[in-house]
């Protein structure tokens, strides 16, 4: 086991080696999309390099990662709230007799939501992947700014969304390992980290 999870590390590890960097460009706006999210040490990252051989999909597989980040950045957040039991007040399900603070934290809370809640999940999903936030919208550019605030300064944008698209490669790491280290021990992160459980072997 020992020797898979090493084997599994090196290869996750040397997918991180730098790539060589294109010469396409796409721009949003004031900044090259190449720019961001090639930060020190490793630069562009394109272990496949699809920025060579497939240029014309670099936009939407950036629009896609960025939208995941944000996804994933939230998740990270309500698995911490949850995790340390803050819950809103009231019923989940008044039919149902279902509060909020029923729900059991981690990867087991979506099993308890009855089928009406879930579907209205999804429906939300629908309006804002189809409607509010459009995935033909590749720049990821929604209009609401940062923090309401429209940034002029080009190098203060490209750090900025250097920012973003970074914590949500950090933030989609992060909520991939905490749901199969809760997998894996059967126990929740609030519960790993009580008991000093930090690492999932």
């Amino acid at each position: 086991m020992k020797l898979a999870v090493a084997a599994l590390l090196f290869a996750s590890a040397s997918a991180f080696a730098p790539a060589q960097t294109s010469k396409a460009s796409t721009a949003i706006k004031m900044v090259n999309e190449l720019e961001i999210g090639a930060t020190a040490p490793l630069g562009v990252y394109d272990p496949l390099g699809w920025l060579d051989n497939e240029p014309e999909s670099f936009e939407r597989r950036r629009a896609v990662e960025r939208k995941h980040g944000r996804v994933a950045m939230a998740a990270i957040v309500g698995n911490i709230v949850h995790n340390n039991h803050i819950t809103f007040d009231g019923y989940l399900s008044k039919s149902e007799n279902l509060k909020f603070s029923d729900i059991p934290t981690g990867v087991d809370g979506i099993r308890a939501i009855p089928n009406a809640g879930l579907l209205q999940i999804l429906f939300f999903f629908a309006l804002v992947e189809l409607a509010w936030m459009p995935a033909s919208k590749y720049d990821g550019d929604y209009g609401v700014g940062w923090f309401g605030d429209d940034i002029k300064n080009p190098d203060e944008k490209i750090r900025k969304l250097n920012v973003e698209m970074n914590n949500g490669r950090a933030a989609m790491l992060g909520i991939f390992g905490n749901m199969v280290a809760e997998c894996t021990t059967g126990q929740t992160m609030y519960e790993q980290y009580a008991s000093g459980h930090v690492l999932s072997f």
